[in-house]
């Protein structure tokens, strides 16, 4: 495996900063963004389970629809790409049984030779006092992903801005969601920073690394 140097990552993490203004004529490239994609698709979840959907919301007439539910938040039509964040509102034995189908074909091994790990998912997801909590533990999954979507995008030079600032509910309307299983619950714009951002260049605000990692 390839490596990139540890400065080079550092560099990318602290030129990250939350986006407030895009440059609307600037585009992702196909091929940057098809790696973006590939990077969602490799976030890692919890048994495995991939308890999500990402949405990514190119036209342009369903961002202008949700940028009023956004606070208004001019990233939301004006990033070069938007990308929903939606968690399963629950968790089923269907879940559990796509993943083992999945998990047996890509293996190239019988679904019966995972009886036990299925056993093992059924009995932490599905019982009674565990279930209330699924649409949560879910969502928690979920931003797994929106943190590796960033991440990756800041090695690129992509700028991204994450959102919470939108009316869930509205969200889910707009998009049809729903329907799926799915709730939207986070959004991140992607592109290329204005030159009339004012915050590209405020110093990044951080504790000390002193105060928030501890050696036990």
């Amino acid at each position: 495996m390839n490596t990139i140097p540890t400065d080079q990552l550092l560099t990318a993490l602290n030129w990250r900063y939350a986006t407030k203004a895009f440059d609307p004529a600037r585009k992702i490239s196909a091929a940057t963004w098809a790696a973006i994609e590939d990077s969602l698709v490799l976030t890692p979840s919890s048994f495995g389970l991939q308890p999500w959907r990402f949405l990514v919301v190119r036209d342009a007439a369903i961002r202008a629809k949700l940028r009023p539910h956004s606070w208004n938040q001019a990233q939301v039509t004006e990033a070069s790409h938007y990308v929903v964040f939606a968690a399963r509102s629950e968790i089923t034995a269907g879940d559990i049984d796509r993943l083992i189908e999945r998990t047996a074909e890509v293996r190239g091994q019988p679904a019966t030779a995972l009886a036990s790990y299925r056993q093992l998912m059924e009995g932490h997801l599905l019982n009674d006092a565990r279930k209330p909590h699924n649409p949560d533990w879910a969502a928690h999954q979920t931003y797994i992903a929106l943190g590796q979507l960033m991440t990756g995008a800041a090695v690129l030079g992509i700028d991204t801005c994450p959102m919470e600032g939108f009316d869930p509910a509205k969200y889910d309307e707009i998009l049809g969601v729903r329907k799926d299983g799915y709730a939207s619950i986070a959004a991140v714009a992607l592109g290329y920073r204005s030159d009339a951002d004012k915050y590209s260049t405020l110093p990044k605000v951080r504790y000390p690394k002193s105060e928030v990692i501890k050696v036990v």
